[in-house]
């Protein structure tokens, strides 16, 4: 027996040593190279093992504040030889993790470093292990930076913002051993019921690629040696963000020349940028669910666009291919499917196991296996992990969430705040003539309803509530709080005391709205998605799987509204929300209206900054709010024609795309357009500041090809941006229109630039269109 063991000793050695004469082990090779001699070496086994991606909360343990990889972990290594993890460093009510049993970034980090050192010293070939960490608005983990949510970034209007950002969550995941960021998420939204709202740039594809690509560009823009650089994994791969009944994970009903000409857009401009993963959706298009679908994977994603990354399924997607969408009858023929339409890893499932049997069956190519495995294999070398694969922990503990990170979340807070109503110029508020305030409202003082879906738990010094910003204006002995309501729960209410504090006070602030607040009471679907209860009302009213039949506030928000506005004392209405609800009777009965979304971790302090007057609003709509969920799909660029109102109500929404007041006035003239190249313009005018205080504008150009083969769009946006300008001063606005911005998709499904007249339009909003001018493209 001992010389049994011995002879394993050394043979064991013995291949350990004899990895360090393989070609792949070799830095000064090409990253092709290395992956073409690694893929000689790897098993059908360990090349689909690669390809997986389980569930990377279970992978560890912590006892005593040491963390260490778990035997689940170190089984499904020895057993399956996986080569990615999901959600290593996630804490939330579904994965159970919680500020007591989870990490903070110095563990994470530790975590991180435990889990590669043990792949790489325990698995035959040493591949180190991929990090993937959801970081739509932050990195998911405790401990780190979060901002506001995608549809309040979708709200600054400004992609140089957004670029700052990404860069900081870039960082926050890599210094805690972290490989890929999810995100952005480019769903276009046609209908707010769908519960993901909050996490998309609205509802217009040039807005959403902007800030898509501004976000790539920041995590790394695809150099994956530059210090920090992550691996943006765009989502959700197509038409997601429309399902039919505004129900999560439902069919879109959405054309092909529809697709080409909007869907497709921000995930086209974010791949450019330098994108190199990208996730399927759930959903199916025109009866062909994403996660098989051929033609988007392969056809248009890397045949046209020439994607070189790999395809992600969302979770469990490929098992939904038998499932949900009855396509396959067996996981086997779904992994199968999926695979071969152009998906490389399996997302949280056990699909990618059955290739395994596939290949050595016949049904699967085994070219079509390695062409996957050495899309992962490539950005592993290209990272550096084969060389570099751990992180400094007291690093990461220092450099996660700083100050600098934090005067970010605020700035994008204070950016992404919409104006929408100020009748008489009741803002600013001024400090010196309040003598009392009163701060009302189930979202006034409630830190997690501030954060929307995707967020860890947070320590309560963290977060800055509405109240808690208010108090820094005035102290805390000047302002009242009361709570007054929940947001859904209709057992309790303290809505006689509101109606006492506002009676008292010069101005009362109602927060009102919704949340998408996970918590340890709700229920979970194997996705993560929240599922509803009769037995128990919680919060939350939005994040996944919380889709809304209608968009009124729920619980007695209402009530509460009409109780402390019948005091006659003025009122300040703040949404915090994740989707357009609506704003009707607040747009009519309060004297000030604002929409600040979910605005992260700051939300508290900005909203009180643009309340009284320490920041000037200069956010807007990156979505249409619609009057009655009765007009939807309600969204400005809809195709011609124009359309007639209802006998009950008109067909314009309540607010339009692009919309949003400021404090100051701004005024546009002298448009000139000057031809400065082959199809290409010069769009220039003058912006002033007619106003009494420094503001921003968000200056956009809409266009309209006159005549064409298809229908077209009553207007399309082409180009914004969101200038700073003082009182008084004029600045020179110019936006170049080239033939990018001429392509229309033709009756013969061609992306072409037909000859004709386009009508440009320049304005404050797509219904405040303050210069017109025409060009004309010659054959």
């Amino acid at each position: 027996m001992r010389i049994l063991l011995i002879a394993l000793a050394v043979g064991f050695f013995s291949t350990a040593a004899a990895q360090t004469d393989f070609k792949y082990k070799n830095p000064q090779l090409s990253a092709e190279e290395r992956v073409a001699d690694l893929l000689q070496h790897m098993t059908i086994q360990e090349k689909a093992g690669q390809l997986l991606s389980p569930f990377g909360w279970e992978m560890w343990v912590k006892v005593n504040g040491e963390v260490a990889p778990s035997e689940k972990f170190k089984g499904l290594v020895a057993e399956h030889h996986i080569g990615m993890l999901w959600g290593t460093y996630r804490a939330d009510p579904w994965t159970e993790k919680t500020l007591e049993t989870g990490l903070n970034p110095a563990l994470a980090a530790e975590t991180g470093n435990a889990i590669q050192k043990y792949v790489m010293e325990h698995t035959r070939l040493g591949i180190p292990i991929f990090l993937a960490e959801e970081a739509p608005h932050g990195h998911m983990a405790i401990g780190t930076t979060v901002f506001p949510t995608g549809i309040g970034l979708a709200s600054t209007w400004s992609p140089q913002l957004i670029e700052e950002m990404g860069a900081v969550v870039a960082k926050e995941v890599s210094l805690q051993g972290g490989h890929i960021a999810y995100g952005p998420v480019l769903d276009l939204v046609r209908d707010p019921r769908w519960s993901r709202v909050e996490e998309t740039y609205g509802e217009d594809p040039v807005l959403s690629g902007a800030m898509g690509a501004a976000l790539v560009r920041g995590m790394g823009a695809g150099d994956l040696d530059r210090e920090y650089s992550v691996i943006s994994t765009l989502k959700h791969f197509l038409a997601y963000g429309s399902p039919e009944g505004g129900r999560n994970g439902g069919p879109a009903m959405v054309g092909t020349r529809d697709l080409h000409t909007n869907f497709l857009h921000p995930f086209r401009e974010a791949v450019q940028a330098g994108a190199l993963s990208v996730m399927t959706a759930y959903n199916s298009i025109d009866g062909i669910p994403c996660t098989s679908n051929d033609y988007l994977l392969t056809e248009v994603l890397r045949n046209q666009w020439g994607f070189d990354g790999f395809v992600v399924s969302d979770l469990f997607s490929i098992e939904g291919l038998r499932s949900n969408h009855y396509v396959a009858e067996t996981i086997r023929e779904a992994s199968e499917m999926a695979i071969k339409a152009g998906v490389d890893v399996d997302l949280g499932g056990n699909a990618f196991r059955q290739l395994v049997d596939a290949v050595e069956a016949g049904s699967l190519d085994i070219a079509v296996l390695d062409t996957a495995v050495s899309r992962v294999l490539r950005l592993k070398f290209e990272m550096g992990l084969f060389e570099n694969p751990y992180v400094e922990a007291d690093k990461a503990q220092r450099e996660v969430r700083t100050p600098e990170h934090i005067q970010l979340a605020l700035k994008a807070a204070q950016s992404s705040i919409v104006l929408l109503e100020n009748k008489n110029n009741l803002l600013p508020l001024n400090p010196k003539k309040m003598k009392k305030v009163a701060v009302i409202g189930p979202n006034a003082h409630n830190r997690y309803n501030m954060l929307g879906d995707y967020t860890a738990p947070q320590e309560a010094s963290n977060i800055v509530t509405v109240l808690e910003g208010v108090q820094t204006k005035l102290g805390a002995k000047n302002v009242d709080y009361v709570r007054g309501c929940a947001i859904r729960d209709t057992s309790w209410n303290e809505i006689a005391r509101a109606v006492e504090v506002a009676k008292k006070a010069d101005v009362a602030i109602v927060v009102v709205g919704g949340s998408s607040a996970r918590d340890f009471e709700t229920s979970y679907m194997e996705t993560g998605a929240a599922v509803t209860r009769e037995d128990y009302v919680s919060d939350m009213d939005a994040g996944e799987g919380f889709d809304r039949a209608t968009l009124e506030l729920l619980g007695f928000q209402m009530k509460l509204l009409k109780a402390v506005e019948a005091t006659g004392t003025p009122v300040v209405v703040v949404y915090i929300q994740g989707r357009p609800m609506d704003m009707n009777w607040a747009a009519q009965h309060a004297e000030a209206l604002l929409t600040a979304w979910y605005p992260g971790q700051q939300g508290g302090q900005a909203i009180a900054d643009v309340l009284f007057g320490d920041y000037n609003p200069a956010g807007r709509l990156p979505v249409t709010v619609v009057r009655s969920a009765g007009q939807l799909p309600l969204y400005y660029n809809r195709l011609a024609p124009v359309g007639h109102a209802y006998v009950d109500m008109p067909l314009t929404p309540l607010y339009s795309f692009g919309y949003g007041k400021s404090y100051t006035q701004f005024e546009y003239g002298d448009l000139t357009v000057n031809e400065v190249g082959s199809l290409r313009y010069e769009v220039s005018f003058d912006l002033k500041n007619v106003g009494s205080v420094d503001g921003e504008e968000v200056a956009q150009l809409y266009m309209r090809k006159q005549f064409a083969s298809s229908v077209q769009p009553l207007k399309q946006l082409k180009h914004f941006e969101r200038v700073f300008l003082k009182k008084g001063e004029v600045k020179r606005v110019t936006f170049t229109v080239s033939h990018e911005d001429l392509f229309i998709v033709d009756a013969q499904m061609r992306r072409v630039i037909e000859p004709g007249k386009f009508k440009l339009m320049i304005g404050a909003s797509s219904d405040a269109i303050k210069l017109e001018a025409e060009i004309e493209v010659v054959k």
